[in-house]
């Protein structure tokens, strides 16, 4: 059995991955979803994986790279159309798209409910300023976030008279994405909680210089046991959206409710792998191959 790990950039989660796998007996092979071909030329649609002469069993996600509407669309239609075609994708390409999506994630959070930051999604500069006035007079401090991004990468506070980004500065993109600012107790932190089918397997506070905790903006972490409330939290989070694993960031307000932040299907989990005394990957790679066998 060969099974492609999607990603553009192997790094030392792909690299782990494929350790992990070699040592349940799998081959892989790294593949880009750019390099993907959708053939609708013949009776029967195909799909082109560089490297494969049929579908695989099964494809392992480890990044779909950012790009236009159209290509970032192209890319998740390979994953859907080869899910379509008895792949089994993981995490499939519903969950990313749930998840890639802060707006989306937000609205299935509150569906289900989940405790989840105020949040307001706006394309207008004109409702974009109601919004922050609304917020003034409530006394809700505001964060301004890309609707597409990860990593802490645009993520800023809004000052009481800071001038709102035009629409279409990068980092807006279009699309202003309000969250109401949680205060924490003590020092800003925040946790990322690691679930895998159902689970939660590991759990680290983060802890940044400001306000910011991701650890690829710097971010300490620390090893922690996550309590009963934050568990239930997480795993509700990770249910909203229905996926087999991710990454839920956590956050605990001063006055002791927890919040889910925003939740990962792509998750980074280096800085996790440091506080923890297990392989991450070998658990990743061991529920893939029971789901595959069973079919799921």
């Amino acid at each position: 059995m060969n099974i492609p790990i999607f990603t553009d950039d192997a790094g030392w989660q792909g690299n782990q991955l494929k350790l992990a796998f070699a040592k349940r007996g799998v081959e892989t092979s790294f593949v880009s979803l750019q390099d993907c071909v959708i053939d609708l030329s013949q009776s029967r649609s195909q799909i082109h994986i560089p490297g494969f002469d049929t579908n695989p069993h099964a494809a392992f996600v480890r990044g779909v790279a950012g790009g236009s509407l159209q290509q970032v669309i192209t890319r998740l239609n390979v994953l859907h159309l080869l899910t379509m075609q008895g792949v089994r994708i993981y995490n499939q390409a519903r969950a990313i798209e749930r998840t890639v999506d802060k707006a989306m994630t937000s609205f299935l959070l509150r569906d289900h409910q989940v405790m989840t930051p105020a949040t307001w999604v706006c394309e207008s500069r004109h409702h974009a300023e109601m919004v922050r006035q609304r917020a003034a007079e409530n006394n809700q401090q505001l964060v301004l976030k890309p609707l597409f991004g990860s990593q802490g990468q645009g993520v800023r506070k809004l000052e009481a008279e800071e001038t709102l980004p035009v629409p279409m500065q990068q980092y807006v993109d279009g699309v202003y994405y309000f969250q109401e600012f949680i205060e924490t107790a003590d020092a800003p932190h925040d946790y990322r909680v690691f679930v895998v089918a159902g689970k939660v397997i590991s759990t680290m506070r983060r802890l940044g210089s400001g306000f910011v905790n991701n650890v690829a903006a710097g971010g300490r972490c620390e090893a922690v046991e996550a309590d009963d409330a934050m568990v239930e939290i997480a795993l509700k989070a990770a249910k909203a959206v229905d996926i087999d694993y991710c990454g839920v960031d956590v956050i605990q307000a001063a006055t002791g409710e927890y919040y889910v932040l925003e939740v990962n299907s792509i998750p980074a989990w280096r800085g996790l792998q440091s506080v923890t005394n297990f392989n991450i990957a070998e658990v990743l790679v061991d529920d893939f191959l029971q789901k595959l066998g069973e079919g799921r």
